[in-house]
């Protein structure tokens, strides 16, 4: 009878320490699980600033020194960025996000690495445009608490309907 008390408490001391453990664990995500959090809602929050063409905000997420070759036929720097994104809304386009998706992330360090897909329209004056997709890499380095985008890659998604 003593041997099944002692097995019954050392049970329910087990089961009570697992418990804790995986509380803890959903409770405290690792530094890498609220980076690539961070990332995420910096990414969206990259596109909602094109929407908006909120050319400050979306600047800001740029690192001083950023190169990247976008859907273009030359690598681009922050100034060539901050330059380009004004021009379609001052002809009377603006752009409509249609789809985000996240494809993956990987944060080592102060370094992440974000790839995913974007749909949107640049619409005309008469709300017409066709939807464009582009699979897009971010490289984003954190300097104290902030995260920049330091480097980038994207290129159209290829047509796959059927010819």
């Amino acid at each position: 009878m003593k041997r099944h008390l002692f097995l019954s408490a050392a049970l329910v001391g087990l089961l009570t320490i697992a418990e804790v453990a995986l509380a803890s664990d959903v409770a405290n995500p690792s530094p890498a699980a609220k980076d690539e959090q961070t990332i995420w809602e910096l990414e969206r929050a990259y596109w909602r600033y094109v929407q908006e063409n909120n050319l400050s905000a979306y600047a800001d997420l740029w690192h001083k020194d950023f190169l990247g070759w976008p859907s273009a036929p030359h690598p681009f720097t922050k100034t060539t960025l901050q330059t380009g994104l004004p021009r379609k809304p001052l002809r009377g386009w603006h752009s409509r996000l249609v789809e985000f998706k996240p494809a993956a992330i990987q944060v080592t360090e102060d370094v992440a690495v974000a790839c995913y897909w974007i749909t949107f329209k640049w619409l005309d004056k008469d709300g017409n445009g066709a939807a464009n997709t582009i699979r897009i890499t971010h490289t984003w380095r954190k300097t104290g608490n902030d995260w920049r985008i330091r480097g980038g890659m994207s290129m159209p998604e290829p047509d796959t309907s059927p010819k």
